[in-house]
């Protein structure tokens, strides 16, 4: 099979763990004496989940979900449960784990879905964020990068369900 043609390092991988680092210390710092739970939104953020839980120096519980708001490369608008969550949130300090926030659409459905079940508390940590590209305001607690408006892919998000292993961040060549 031929190596599928890549645009330039869009984040290196020393970029996106310097920032990932960052990120922990921060969640460390605001949940101390607390347990926060994870929830990552399969299947972009589980590395990005990976990576951040292993630095936060907390005890913590984590689970998984699944979404869809996407055909191909573009957005429909209408958000689809893939996968529910395992286990309750009630009481709760839970922090929803994003790859990227693109239009707002799905972690607008999220935050809904989530505060419906009446956590303690609700953060969004998300590795990469579109504003140009906003259709709903939504808040992103922790932030690793704003970027504009490009397809990227890699570090668990994917072009065409392959690319999630690279370990940095590139774009389609341009």
């Amino acid at each position: 099979m031929d190596k599928p043609s890549r645009g330039p390092v869009y984040l290196s991988e020393a970029q996106i763990q310097e920032r990932v680092a960052a990120l922990a210390a921060s969640i460390t710092r605001d949940y101390a004496g607390k347990t926060p739970h994870f929830i990552a939104v399969l299947n972009g953020a589980f590395i990005f989940m990976a990576d951040l839980i292993r630095r936060v120096e907390l005890p913590l519980t984590l689970d998984f979900m699944a979404v869809s708001s996407y055909q191909g490369t573009e957005s429909t608008g209408e958000v689809e449960l893939i996968k529910d969550l395992s286990q309750p949130i009630g009481g709760r300090d839970v922090i929803i784990v994003e790859d990227i926030v693109d239009t707002g659409i799905t972690l607008e459905y999220l935050l809904d879905y989530m505060h419906a079940r009446k956590p303690a508390s609700l953060r969004v940590a998300a590795l990469l964020s579109k504003p140009s590209r906003r259709l709903r305001q939504v808040p992103v607690d922790y932030l690793g990068f704003e970027i504009e408006n490009a397809y990227v892919y890699g570090y668990g998000l994917d072009r065409d369900q392959l690319e999630r292993n690279l370990p940095y961040i590139t774009s389609l060549p341009g």
